[in-house]
């Protein structure tokens, strides 16, 4: 296992780890990010199309055949959409548990080199640590993220109904963190395009986190090494940036974690690169111009 380093210099003896970490993408159409630890490289979920990832990733300067492996947190469209285009001819390694793959290969019957993993497992894919938990949403076995790498951890949370005491414990390590702020809650109340019985699904305990729901998330990590929270898988019609911003802020300005960045994500463009190292303090993180 790869620890998650506190703030603080690393000991001299060890080179610097960049790492560097873009979300290509996040709403409710669509979620994709990469993370690149070292020589290892990841996507997190591939929910736009292959032609999309391949052009959101070249505009930081990357590729798909250099990718190291795919995680897949479940089956919805709007997590794999383009899995089987960009992983078959590829043969790009993707990780996920078996319900998931049983899902995924009804989903696009494409031949894919799948690495199945037990829900709570944890295993390395280079110089990450991919730890796994069980998160309740309505998929077959959907799962939250937390990615040790030498420079500081990572966690998603992107899609759930609530928040558990175990996905709490899980992800309360991560010092960046993708979190789910999908609605408003008056705003889906006065949706009109949405029957009665999907408001009642994305309310559910198996569902979706409103603004509020993010902010006592945000609440009850304010104590431990977060440093930064994206807010993530925003709704189109149920939500608006500057909301799901106000309500997170708002709460941890009240209890005085001013400390903690918080910013929001896109469906239609990638957010700045963050980049870190293992040799400097954390806190430190930098978002950066993608790469040219």
């Amino acid at each position: 296992m790869i620890p998650g380093l506190p703030p603080g210099p690393r000991p001299s003896r060890l080179p610097a780890v960049s790492v560097r970490f873009t979300i290509l993408g996040s709403g409710s159409g669509g979620n994709c990010a990469y993370l690149e630890a070292g020589e290892t490289r990841l996507l997190i979920d591939a929910g736009f199309s292959a032609r999309q990832i391949r052009e959101r990733l070249a505009g930081i300067g990357r590729a798909p055949e250099g990718l190291s492996g795919v995680l897949i947190t479940h089956e919805h469209s709007d997590h794999i959409q383009g899995l089987g285009t960009l992983c078959a001819k590829t043969g790009i390694p993707v990780y996920t548990n078996r319900f998931t793959r049983e899902a995924i290969e009804r989903h696009c019957g494409a031949r894919l080199d799948f690495r199945v993993f037990e829900t709570g497992a944890s295993f390395p894919v280079g110089d990450v640590e991919v730890q796994t938990f069980s998160v309740p949403h309505d998929a077959m076995d959907p799962v939250g993220f937390l990615l040790r790498t030498v420079a500081g951890n990572l966690g998603f949370l992107t899609d759930l109904g609530h928040v558990t005491r175990l996905v709490l414990e899980r992800v309360r390590p991560a010092h960046v963190l993708v979190l789910e702020a999908n609605h408003d809650l008056k705003l889906l109340q006065e949706d009109t395009r949405r029957p009665w019985i999907t408001k009642q699904r994305i309310l559910s305990r198996h569902g979706h986190l409103s603004n509020d729901a993010a902010a006592e998330v945000a609440v009850s990590l304010a104590d431990g090494g977060v440093r930064r929270i994206y807010l993530g898988h925003l709704s189109r019609d149920c939500n608006r940036p500057e909301l799901a911003h106000r309500a997170v802020t708002g709460r941890l300005t009240a209890i005085g974690a001013t400390g903690i960045a918080v910013e929001n994500t896109s469906q239609d463009r990638p957010s700045p690169t963050l980049e870190f190292q293992s040799d400097g303090p954390l806190g430190a993180v930098e978002a950066v111009p993608p790469s040219p």
